[in-house]
């Protein structure tokens, strides 16, 4: 995307009165334009290709041909920026997205919600879209035998830290994880608010682990998966979760450097920091404290990563023992802890 042209966007909803509003609301702003608008996830799949816009607003609920189809479709056609607009963030279901492809969700506007508020961090939500360059994850990763590194050491926890793409991620990594896993694992991803109650329970549905938000004082204990809430940091301490309402870190609240400073004070070497995609650097400080500390820390590949942002910055930080394909982390973390 050239930086002297505005954010080209395709608004896709079955409600024509919403279509209007959003094209209303993001053509208001010069930085952006409304290319085309779509009623369903069939024509939004057709308009993306003919019309190659820099980032889509997808509905899910539409008649004939619903936002999942159109999802699979563009990912697998022409493949572009998604962003989901739901009306129920606390459900599971819509996460489902995410594993297809699109990379981000953000909740619809309520009934008398400030239009002037919501449009803000909407259109900064588009133009960070718009500039990730999609890409289809490499098939041929699969089977690959792990990349070597040094012999393994045992871990009593695992911390993990994602953003933008990390969803799917997750969802992949927990998915390879067998029930039996025997360590506790915290996670903080970056998602908009009210989101992580659906994401915990769609990532409980595609692995076998048990997966919940954290709650202050929650016993750490194998098999259990973690995740911050909202608003709050999480920190991992003296065989407990802990929540906190510190300052935001790198912008964030809940912050991945925050969770991995509290392992590397309570863990030591036996912990094991893991950073996946995602934009910006949250996280690498945290992964470097880690590292100091003697745990293994490990990184995902720009090859599998939606945004090689984090975890370059980790690297660049000299915080990462080992930078692995996302197919291969499950089998560094399950030789850790056996």
């Amino acid at each position: 995307m050239s930086g002297d042209r505005p954010v080209r966007v395709l608004v896709a909803d079955d409600s024509e009165l919403f279509r209007q509003l959003l094209a209303r609301v993001v053509a208001a702003d010069p930085g952006f334009e409304v290319v085309g608008t779509a009623e369903d996830g069939r024509a939004a799949a057709a308009l993306v290709g003919a019309l190659h816009p820099d980032v889509v607003t997808m509905d899910l609920e539409m008649p004939d041909a619903d936002g999942f189809s159109g999802i699979a479709r563009i990912m697998a056609e022409t493949p572009t920026p998604i962003l989901v607009l739901t009306a129920r963030r606390a459900e599971a279901v819509a996460f489902r997205a995410l594993s297809l492809g699109a990379l981000d969700l953000l909740e619809k506007p309520a009934a008398g919600a400030d239009l002037d508020a919501y449009a803000g961090e909407l259109l900064a939500r588009l133009r960070l879209l718009a500039g990730v360059k999609v890409i289809r994850h490499p098939r041929g990763l699969r089977g690959r035998a792990a990349a070597p590194g040094p012999p393994e050491r045992r871990a009593d926890l695992v911390v993990i830290g994602a953003s933008l793409g990390g969803p799917r991620a997750l969802a992949t990594l927990l998915r390879a994880l067998p029930a039996g896993f025997r360590a506790p694992i915290a996670i903080v991803q970056h998602i908009a608010d009210g989101f992580t109650a659906g994401l915990a329970g769609w990532l409980a549905q595609e692995s076998r682990l048990e997966v919940r938000e954290a709650r202050d004082g929650d016993p750490l204990r194998p098999g259990l998966v973690l995740l911050a809430p909202s608003g709050r940091h999480l920190l991992v301490g003296q065989g407990v979760a802990r929540l906190s309402d510190a300052a935001p870190v790198e912008t964030f609240r809940p912050s991945v450097t925050p969770l991995f400073a509290s392992a590397a004070r309570s863990y030591g070497a036996r912990a094991c920091g893991v950073l996946l995609t995602g934009m910006g650097r949250d996280g690498a400080e945290g992964l470097r404290l880690l590292r100091a500390a003697g745990a293994p820390t490990l990184a995902q590949d720009e090859a599998t990563s939606a945004v090689f942002g984090m975890a370059r910055a980790a690297i660049e930080l000299g915080a990462v023992e080992r930078v692995l394909a996302l197919e291969e982390i499950p089998r560094a973390l399950q030789a850790m802890v056996r």
